[in-house]
This record gives C-alpha cells, sequence and structure tokens, in this order.
C-alpha cells in the first residue's frame, strides 16, 4: 500500500515538525516490519522479582558513566520459537529506541529552529526537516542489542537496545550535503539537549 507524502511547501513550523515526525515514523515501520504485533513498550517500575535493572526500569534516557545513550527495552511471550521469540523482543527494542530518538529528535529540531530565527545562517523549515530526518534514518542501524533476559516464571524473553549519543554525534560529522550551520548546531548541543530531555523524563 502506497502512503502519500504530506505536502511541506508553505507549512507553518509547527506543521513542518509533525511532518518530520511522520516520515521518522514511517521510516522506522519499514526498518520493523519483521517485528510481531502486540505492546512494544515496558513500562518503568515493573517490580519483577530477581531482573536485572535495566528490566524493571524499561526504556529511558541514561546518563551514566557510561555516557549519554538511548535504552530501549522489549519483551516477547513464549511463541514455540526460541530463535522467533528473541528476534521480537530484539526488534521491539529497537522500535523503544527509534521512538525516544524521534522524541529527541522533536527538540533538537524545535531548538534550532527558535534559535537560528531568520538570520543570514537560518535554513528553512523544509530542509531542517529533511536533514534531520535523513540523520535519524542513518543512526537506526547503529543501534545494538546488548543483552537478554528470561523470565523464569512465564519464559518471556526481554531485550535490551542501545545507541550512544556520541555516535550520533559521529554520524552528524560524516552526513554529506548536511547544511554547516545545523551541524555545528547539533554537535555543540547535543549534550545539553539531551541532559534537558533525560532530566524532564525522570
Amino acid at each position: 500500500m502506497l502512503i502519500a507524502a504530506p505536502k511541506l511547501t508553505g507549512l507553518q513550523p509547527r506543521e513542518l515538525i509533525m511532518s518530520l515526525k511522520y516520515w521518522f515514523l514511517l521510516a522506522t515501520a519499514f526498518l520493523l516490519l519483521s517485528a510481531c504485533g502486540g505492546k512494544t513498550m515496558v513500562e518503568s517500575d515493573l517490580g519483577i522479582s530477581g531482573a536485572p535493572d535495566w528490566v524493571n526500569e524499561g526504556t529511558q534516557y541514561l546518563n551514566d558513566k557510561n555516557g549519554r545513550l538511548f535504552h530501549g527495552v522489549g519483551q516477547a511471550p513464549v511463541m514455540g520459537d526460541e530463535s522467533l521469540q528473541i528476534s521480537t523482543a530484539d526488534n521491539r527494542a529497537r522500535a523503544e529506541v527509534a521512538r525516544i530518538l524521534s522524541s529527541y529528535l522533536d527538540v533538537v529540531s524545535n531548538d534550532y529552529t527558535a534559535a537560528s530565527g531568520s538570520g543570514e545562517t537560518a535554513i528553512s523549515q523544509q530542509a531542517v526537516s529533511r536533514q534531520i530526518r535523513n540523520l535519524s534514518k542513518v543512526n537506526l542501524s547503529g543501534v545494538k542489542i546488548i543483552g537478554h533476559w528470561r523470565n523464569d516464571k512465564d519464559n518471556t524473553i526481554f531485550a535490551i537496545a542501545e545507541l550512544d549519543l556520541e555516535q550520533v554525534k559521529q554520524t552528524t560529522d560524516m552526513v554529506n550535503n548536511m547544511n554547516t550551520d545545523l551541524k555545528r548546531y547539533i554537535t555543540d548541543h547535543s549534550n545539553n539537549i539531551f541532559d534537558q530531555v533525560s532530566q524532564e523524563k525522570k
């Protein structure tokens, strides 16, 4: 089924941000077609006795000694095929990283638009949306599965996926055809924006 692309010309800033989010989520959906349907998000503070901390804490922005990290947690029930169950949990964990990365990039886009104003170095909202959308697609390929855990009570498998903010910044440096001012803004302000978002989510 073909999905019509939204028209970006002439849109107001808020509408353009929504268009960015639409295309990002659409790209994510195509990347995750192998995931089975059902709930993909693990709620925080599950309180499962004996589970690793990351299972009980769930999907989150994490800022600790290991760096600034996007952590996504997914789970899958017994399916009669262990490899399929693990793959499903993995894909759901990746989808969670995609979800919070999308939220983070929404803030980056809004902050850059507000900071750039209408000066000589400002670029159009349409260009911002397109370039950040391309950046998000590239970064999703860098999501790694870093752990699994099985609940012995019901054999549910949990998976945790990770994306390092440093990798996002390195990817930004390597992206061709990105506006220099936008690239500099992301490099200079990504840590502060991450800290702001992670504090708000606590």
